[in-house]
């Protein structure tokens, strides 16, 4: 029973990882109102194509007429995000039935199913509030925790002979402090493009020719919540706005650069332990990979394929840093 537990979180992981990725290309082709109503499409669980279906799916939604090419990007995103919930769910009942196992997580797997039902909730509220920027940020957040904790869980039984000991003399805490702030990133990421700012700012590394751009308004960039009913499709900032929120995000990934970057590379000059300094190489790699790809994608205004590597990138750090964290809390360190 383990072995298929251990086999589902594995399963989950890698479809944490393209559920992720799916959802940044549902947002980036504008098809996040491709099915007007939830879980089904104008319906249907299957995107209407007949004659018929379709005109009834013009009369039943007149405000939003169907557009094939956008409802089959977005159920593709719902078939995969279907398909890991029911993974975390079986592997989470696994969990529960083989308790009595010194070796099997129980908590965990139960609050990474709870996180995936919340998850679910945000997937309907994201259609039924009009693509609301906050319900989208929480909505990728939600995406990327689930990728983590099944990350997380497929770790301990990686690495599951030794547990944490002296923290104090580790790289345990800046590890942590790494992911908050990574963490916080992402989030900035995710609120960027929920407003479409993604090329508020369309020249590197200046703003509009301004290093710091005088008109940002980030007040008004970064109001949470504007009430009910309003169709956020295409944003609804002006441009003040929008470039602060695109400013912010570019300052927080130079900070997120350099701590991140120094943490690795301290990590692997002086940690004697080959798990972590493999870690801290991983982090290296996607931080290094990531930036670059987030210049190239203003540099070359917003290419679907780069737009989406760039959220792809992002996941590949998240775990990166979580593998980091791991093995910091894992692994006996000399430092």
């Amino acid at each position: 029973m383990y072995q298929w537990y251990v086999r589902l979180i594995g399963v989950a992981a890698c479809l944490a990882l393209v559920v992720v990725v799916l959802g940044a290309w549902v947002r980036l082709t504008d098809a996040g109102l491709g099915c007007p109503d939830w879980p089904g499409c104008y319906g249907a669980l299957i995107v209407p194509d007949e004659q018929h279906a379709v005109t009834k799916a013009n009369e039943t939604f007149p405000e939003r007429p169907l557009e094939a090419n956008k409802a089959w990007h977005e159920m593709i995103h719902r078939y995969a995000a279907t398909t890991l919930g029911l993974s975390i769910l079986i592997a989470a009942f696994l969990a529960w039935r083989n308790r009595r196992d010194p070796k099997q997580p129980v908590a965990m797997p139960i609050v990474l199913l709870g996180v995936v039902i919340f998850q679910g909730l945000l997937g309907m509220w994201t259609v039924t509030l009009l693509l609301k920027p906050v319900i989208v940020m929480g909505h990728l957040l939600g995406g990327l925790t689930t990728l983590g904790m099944s990350t997380w869980l497929l770790l301990d039984h990686v690495r599951r002979t030794d547990r944490p000991l002296n923290r104090r003399r580790s790289a345990y805490w800046p590890a942590v402090a790494g992911l908050v702030i990574l963490v916080c990133q992402i989030a900035l990421g995710g609120w960027t493009s929920a407003n479409y700012a993604a090329l508020a700012c369309p020249d590197v590394p200046t703003c509009h020719g301004e290093w710091w751009p005088p008109d940002a308004n980030f007040s008004e960039g970064f109001v949470m919540w504007r009430g009910l009913g309003i169709d956020y499709e295409g944003g609804v900032l002006d441009t003040p706005s929008r470039v602060a929120i695109h400013y912010t995000h570019r300052l927080g990934a130079m900070m997120t650069f350099l701590y991140l970057g120094i943490l690795a590379l301290r990590t692997l000059r002086r940690v004697d332990s080959a798990p972590v300094r493999q870690a801290s190489a991983f982090v290296l790699v996607a931080l290094v990979a990531q930036v670059s790809i987030g210049i190239a994608v203003v540099w070359f205004g917003l290419p679907l394929w780069l737009a989406t590597s760039h959220n792809a990138v992002a996941a590949l750090l998240l775990v990166s840093t979580i593998n980091l964290n791991h093995a910091t809390a894992t692994y006996r360190l000399r430092v």
